[in-house]
């Protein structure tokens, strides 16, 4: 073996943790610098944060890089250790695109807060934030990932062979892939078109739930009893679903009473404006009482009441619909649908 051909890289050893070193120290010294830099700007701040680590590890593999560019052709093992550093290059620069996204992406969110009553807007924004976030870095990762292969001269010449070759193979893959491109296309519509938003109640096959999170490729609802119904975003684009807090979170609710004729309807409407005046969950818009049916033995009493949001409503109703039941106990008991037995037999309702 001839050492005098690789006495340089014993030097060049020497020089790689000096390399490391200083980078790290350039890195201290200039992340408060840049952060002061940024504070006037929540995106900024987020980005830089986000962009910390990757940094860390960016710096010195570019320096090396460098340096590496910089030494004579001829030098045994230089190109191995050029292509793993490169490759380790292309790494960090995915990683620090990744997270500048994901840092951009949590400004964005900083700066419209949701926790505030009429969240309509910041729930906008949150959801074209995070899908589109979600897609860029997808975006990011497969060309990052492509960079790679594309420095092995082996994984460039199957490629090509690939694409050469793509007959039936090609058909296959085509048709495996077509449900995950028409969910990552729904998700970019969902994104621009906003018929759901995060946190928005929904009804999704018969189940209430609000959107707890949306991905490139489905969406979580949180249902009432704590269950989580994952669904695929392309189910959203092709099938109708309910969207209680499209425009406003505004919603009215129902109670549905059978009774006697007997029953002094007045009565009932008194009773219900003092039970909804005694709510919280009453937003004081509408409280409504009408006949809207009747049979040959009772009739079907509708208290319409309107809450702020859904989850209000619902207990403004199950409310409403106690305290009538109560009151016309109390009051009118002999108007609650009951049997009546006759002496010749049988049975009859009022």
């Amino acid at each position: 073996m001839n050492w005098t051909k690789l006495e340089p890289w014993g030097q060049l050893l020497l020089v790689v943790p000096f390399v490391f070193l200083a980078t790290q120290l350039l890195h201290r010294v200039t992340r408060p610098i840049v952060l002061r830099l940024a504070a006037w700007s929540t995106i900024l701040v987020s980005l830089v944060k986000r962009c910390d680590r990757p940094i860390q590890l960016l710096l010195p593999l570019a320096a090396l890089q460098l340096i590496w560019e910089g030494v004579p052709d001829d030098l045994p093992g230089l190109g191995t250790v050029q292509h793993i550093n490169g490759v380790l290059l292309i790494c960090a620069i995915t990683w620090a695109c990744t997270a500048a996204i994901r840092g951009v992406a949590d400004g964005v969110i900083a700066r419209h807060p949701a926790e505030v009553a009429d969240n309509l807007s910041a729930r906008k924004i949150h959801t074209q934030t995070r899908v589109l976030a979600r897609i860029a870095s997808g975006t990011v990762l497969v060309a990052g990932l492509a960079f790679i292969l594309m420095s092995f001269p082996r994984a460039r010449q199957f490629g090509a062979s690939l694409l050469a070759s793509a007959g039936v193979a090609g058909l296959v893959v085509g048709i495996a892939a077509r449900s995950v491109f028409s969910n990552l296309l729904a998700g970019l519509q969902i994104a621009l078109a906003q018929p759901m938003r995060i946190d928005d109640v929904l009804i999704v096959e018969g189940e209430w739930g609000r959107v707890e999170e949306i991905t490139a490729t489905y969406v979580v609802l949180k249902l009432w009893d704590e269950r989580r119904l994952v669904v695929p975003l392309g189910w959203f684009i092709d099938h109708p679903f309910q969207n209680w807090t499209r425009r406003t979170a505004d919603i009215l609710g129902t109670v549905f009473l059978w009774v006697d004729y007997s029953l002094p309807v007045d009565a009932v409407r008194e009773e219900a404006r003092r039970l909804c005046e005694a709510s919280p969950n009453w937003d004081k818009r509408l409280c409504l009482v009408q006949v809207t049916d009747t049979s040959e033995r009772a009739m079907q009493l509708r208290v319409l009441v309107s809450s702020a949001a859904s989850g209000a409503n619902f207990d403004l109703r199950c409310e409403v619909r106690e305290g009538l039941i109560g009151f016309i106990a109390r009051t009118h008991p002999q108007s609650l649908p009951f049997l009546r037995a006759r002496d010749g037999g049988g049975f009859d309702t009022p």
